[in-house]
């Protein structure tokens, strides 16, 4: 049983194929009369290139182009003065459109190769009718977790939880929200490469697969960056470690943000971050932690803002020396406008939102600055 909206889909489908279907009557009569031109050029004694020009000054863009003319010359030239499509050449415009839709319905995912084994023609003419019918072929975005129903029933208690407190007075100003992300030191930017006919292109390296990399931790608000470190080498983050960084954001927050201030922490589910070490330190500080769904890197502001933009411009970067990568984390961090780290903080209602009215599904970011 189709839903309401695949039936429109099928209907738009159906008007689109008989009007593709009409469309290439009416251009394969269209092509028939360039060609009587071509003809007509040819016997006026005219080269393939003035034929080329004169038939272009009248149709323009869907005029032959010039190697076009050219084939159709040597043709004429040879004898045969017949404007028709040989045998076999040419699309196939007898494609069953119909089954090809239904196919393409049934499983999008299928390859223009596969669809054309099962219709029996070739892959580009199926490519081709797919593409007069508006097809385009995407590549679906990568989410972090399948989540399950349980998954997706705490997001959405959690988010409604959430949005419950937002119309509090200055609730989203008293969020701190920090994470850590691995920085490496040489970030390698694959491009392509325009190549002319029969050119292989050059080999890409492989990056290191143990690259020179240093834990970064940052910690944050809608005004800008509180406090941020990257830690020695070879060092793993742990309960007793975190709780000395947050000890160092307390400090940095009397700094930077003086006078009394409710604390709204917000960081994931990490074992750091939940340890009975971690909630004694917190409860000691009177910070208030606001509740975090697992898997849910779409609900975390350092995740789907602050990190995002920071990978983005560390494409192509290279640092020799720890003291080039701290240098350019700090530019980096103080070139950023204060509405870059407001409108990080703020995207959250707009996310807690969507995860509450679309059942618990992540939320898919389309662009990025």
């Amino acid at each position: 049983m189709l839903s309401t909206a695949q039936y429109h889909l099928v209907i738009n489908l159906f008007i689109a194929t008989e009007l593709l279907v009409l469309f290439q009557k009416i251009m394969s009569i269209e092509k028939v009369h360039i060609r009587h031109c071509l003809l007509y050029e040819f016997q006026l004694n005219h080269t393939a290139a003035e034929a080329h020009r004169n038939i272009s000054a009248v149709f323009g863009k869907e005029g032959p182009g010039e190697r076009q003319c050219e084939r159709w010359f040597e043709k004429f030239r040879s004898g045969d003065l017949s404007v028709e499509d040989e045998p076999g050449r040419g699309r196939d415009v007898e494609v069953n459109l119909k089954a090809l839709l239904d196919s393409v319905i049934a499983n999008s995912r299928q390859t223009t190769r596969e669809l054309a084994e099962q219709l029996g023609c070739y892959h580009s003419t199926v490519e081709y009718h797919l593409q007069q019918l508006g097809f385009e072929y995407k590549f679906g975005v990568w989410v972090p977790h399948e989540l399950t129903v349980d998954n997706r029933n705490q997001r959405i208690f959690t988010c409604n939880s959430l949005l419950s407190r937002y119309p509090q007075k200055e609730f989203l100003e008293q969020i701190i929200t920090g994470d850590e992300k691995w920085v490496t030191y040489v970030n390698v930017t694959q491009k392509g490469q325009w190549l002319g006919p029969g050119q292989k292109p050059e080999p890409d390296p492989k990056g290191d697969f143990h690259p020179l990399k240093q834990m970064l931790s940052v910690w944050w608000d809608f005004q800008g960056i509180i406090h941020w470190e990257l830690l020695p080498r070879n060092t793993t983050v742990n309960a007793e470690l975190y709780c000395a960084q947050l000890e160092r954001l307390r400090q940095a927050l009397i700094k930077k943000r003086p006078g009394p201030r409710k604390v709204r922490l917000l960081h994931d589910n990490a074992k750091p971050h939940t340890a009975m070490l971690t909630r004694q330190t917190l409860e000691k500080f009177r910070w208030e932690v606001l509740p975090h769904p697992a898997y849910s890197p779409d609900l975390a502001p350092s995740d789907y803002h602050l990190f995002r933009s920071l990978s983005n411009h560390l494409r192509g970067k290279h640092f020799d020396k720890p003291a080039e990568l701290k240098n350019w984390i700090e530019d980096f961090f103080n070139q950023r406008s204060p509405d870059f780290y407001r409108r990080g903080i703020m995207d959250l209602v707009r996310r807690w939102s969507y995860v509450v009215d679309n059942d618990g599904a992540y939320y898919v970011d389309k662009s990025f600055e």
